[in-house]
């Protein structure tokens, strides 16, 4: 009896040393017209881990995506951001609390310079919008922040440059740099490596990782490899529906899994 109540506490300790769960699905269900595109979905983000949502095509991902972001609105269940339920709430209204989304097409001003950009960005959170009959010196004021964040993705020689000059994933990662311009307690990302090609994605993945080190983030992302190097955690669904969780080494052991990537023509890895 003695031996199971101390490994009844050790599990309880060990629990409770598990960092704060930030953002929670509860039951969430999505109709369209009869169809079934998200069903029964539950899922926690915690605190510091980089969660992916995988699945093949037409799995659910980016449907599920949209709920939590709150660009679709359930059709049942319940989403719970910092502990508050947030199921009501619009877009906007949640991105000031500390949850945003970046999305799949790149969402830059491409006559605007990359600190231009960065700096709009800087200027939405603090709510001092940009205009161009402000003084030069009032818009400027914000450089300091947008340039340590350009810094911080590796963009700052591009700094002066127009947005549409720049290679389609160094677009992707200014896009990275707006976002964290609105200083997100929790990132999420729309298939952050979509298009890019391979030093593109070596470079992306090194800045998602040190952005994890003091953001949640969560990722729809179809690149398995990105995955199994970046991610901590992974929500598996298919056809609407959490099949498997777990680390990487779980989910890709689990044979519903591997049959649902292997039936649809993806292949494992």
């Amino acid at each position: 009896m003695q031996a199971e109540l101390t490994q009844a506490a050790g599990a309880a300790a060990g629990a409770s040393r598990q960092p704060p769960v930030v953002l929670a699905a509860h039951h969430l269900t999505k109709s369209f017209r009869g169809f079934v595109a998200v069903n029964d979905v539950s899922l926690e983000v915690r605190q510091g881990s980089i969660h992916a949502l995988i699945g093949p095509n037409g799995a659910g991902k980016t449907t599920t995506f949209n709920l939590l972001t709150k660009f679709l609105q359930p059709t049942s269940g319940r989403i719970e951001f910092m502990g508050r339920d947030i199921t009501n709430q619009e877009p906007a209204e949640i991105a000031r609390q500390g949850l945003v989304r970046s999305f799949q097409i790149s969402a830059v001003f491409p006559h605007m310079t990359v600190l231009e950009n960065v700096r709009v960005a800087v200027q939405k959170r603090r709510g001092d919008w940009y205009n161009f009959l402000y003084s030069k010196k009032r818009n400027e004021a914000h450089d300091d922040e947008a340039m340590a964040l350009i810094k911080s993705i590796g963009l700052e020689s591009w700094a002066s440059h127009q947005a549409a000059d720049l290679s389609y994933g160094r677009k992707r990662t200014l896009e990275l740099a707006t976002t964290l311009a609105l200083d997100p307690k929790v990132l999420l990302l729309d298939e952050p490596m979509a298009g890019m090609a391979r030093e593109d994605i070596a470079r992306v993945v090194d800045i998602i990782r040190e952005i994890a080190r003091t953001r949640t983030i969560v990722m729809v992302e179809h690149n398995l490899g990105v995955v199994s190097t970046l991610c901590t955690q992974i929500t598996v669904l298919a056809r609407g529906s959490v099949l498997a969780e777990g680390d990487y080494a779980s989910v890709a052991a689990n044979e519903q899994v591997i049959e649902a990537y292997i039936g649809t023509g993806h292949k494992h890895g």
